[in-house]
């Protein structure tokens, strides 16, 4: 759900893509961003595209050829990370675990120090699983054989702590549709000194012109003209991200958990559990699973129908296993889970059981 007050930033008049206002703007976006990062990297602003422009941002400004990549690899967006590295012609090595899974500390140093990676990737927010990573393990495992570490915070961005520096992610990226409660099309991006370390040395000019972080900055910085950037998308950005700052962003994250605990708690009433453990779950995207029985589809297609109200399902190995339900933004609170979890009820018990139990 869009926060309300963006709707009014989205109605502001339109100034060019080399305006001093629109610079104005892409700067406050800059500070604000830092602070929802959890970061002081000064190369950190908005790309042009969705969280996937950010995604193949950071993947084609620190991998070329040769570059030895290791993705841990736990759900769809792994994969993502994987075919963009190979297009980029990295030596790609993933560590595997069932979706929903995360990744223990041991693990993340006996991969690396089997694969010796000059880049390692993760996601911090699995979207199609709803499993959490804990990113400090992953990134110290990184940082002891000298690899850059980035992270996918697509999904986590705005609703869970992120802690950029605390955690020593080298890369982070995300989108402005999910936790920041935006309109889609711009690519939230934070970059460590270390990687700019990295990228200054590299021995190859990126394959991708238009996300060229050097030029992005010359753009950005310099104001020299690269792309027509949308003004009006930063306007809904810089409110957005001002919403939360007007929030407090702790107490952001405490109402996205509460919100959480009370959907797991309603779930558990139903009789219905949790795909992903206690303690590694994303609080803003739930995922419960379907019960015996059940058809996914029919449940989400009349919760469409007869109230309005969106919900996604599973996919790949978790195709009609799951529900995936968002609890997101302006929709973080216990008063919509009463509502949805009221509505959910009523659609199982209306839908015809049609898969055998």
């Amino acid at each position: 759900m869009v926060e309300p007050r963006v709707y009014q930033a989205l109605s502001q008049p339109v100034v060019g893509h080399l305006d001093p206002y629109f610079f104005e703007v892409a700067g406050e976006v800059r500070e604000l961003l830092r602070q929802v990062f959890g970061t002081r990297n000064e190369v950190t602003l908005a790309v042009s595209g969705t969280g996937s422009s950010g995604m193949e941002t950071a993947v084609a400004n620190f991998v070329e050829p040769g570059t030895r990549v290791a993705v841990f690899a736990n759900g769809y967006f792994c994969d993502r990370i994987t075919e963009m590295a190979k297009r980029q012609g990295g030596d790609v090595s993933r560590l595997e675990k069932p979706w929903g899974a995360t990744f223990s500390a041991v693990e993340a140093q006996e991969f690396v120090d089997r694969i010796k990676p000059h880049v390692v990737a993760f996601v911090h927010a699995e979207t199609s699983t709803g499993a959490l990573q804990p990113a400090k393990p992953i990134c110290d495992a990184g940082h002891s054989v000298g690899a850059i570490v980035i992270a996918d915070t697509v999904t986590s961005l705005g609703a869970v702590p992120v802690n950029v520096d605390e955690n020593e992610i080298d890369i982070a990226y995300s989108c402005t549709q999910k936790g920041l409660s935006c309109p889609s099309g711009l690519a939230p991006i934070t970059v460590s000194p270390r990687a700019m370390e990295r990228l200054r040395s590299r021995r190859t000019t990126p394959q991708s012109w238009y996300l060229d972080l050097k030029l992005l900055l010359e753009y950005y910085d310099g104001r020299k003209y690269h792309h027509t950037a949308s003004s009006t998308l930063f306007y809904a950005l810089r409110e957005g991200l001002q919403a939360i700052v007007d929030e407090g962003i702790e107490k952001r994250f405490e109402r996205h958990q509460r919100a959480h605990q009370a959907f797991v708690a309603a779930m558990a009433e139903l009789g219905i559990g949790m795909h992903v453990p206690e303690g590694y779950r994303i609080p803003n995207l739930n995922t419960p699973r379907v019960p015996a029985g059940v058809d996914d589809a029919a449940v989400r297609r009349y919760l469409l129908q007869k109230h309005g109200i969106e919900i996604a399902g599973g996919f790949g190995p978790l195709a009609g296993k799951i529900f995936r339900v968002g609890l997101m933004g302006p929709l973080a609170t216990e008063d919509s889970v009463r509502l949805f979890v009221s509505t959910f009820q009523e659609a199982l018990n209306e839908v015809p059981s049609t898969v055998p139990a």
